[in-house]
């Protein structure tokens, strides 16, 4: 059996935090800001933890960073 390649594109997208859990960035604020409202872009500000339900499938696309 040959070992799991770690998702490339998904490792340059989130970080793993000393607990274990999973820590992304907001959607929707690559670009069109200009379009959307001052409070949405503030709160789409910094990162979030990845919710429980999705932990199992990331953790299995990135099994060879943890």
């Amino acid at each position: 059996m040959p070992k799991t390649k770690t998702h490339s594109g998904l490792k340059k997208r989130i970080k793993i935090t000393a607990t274990g859990k999973i820590k992304r960035g907001h959607a929707y604020k690559n670009h069109l800001a200009e379009s959307k409202t001052t409070k949405q872009n503030r709160q789409l500000r910094g990162t979030t933890l990845v919710h429980p339900s999705d932990e199992k499938r990331i953790k299995r696309l990135i099994s060879n960073m943890l």
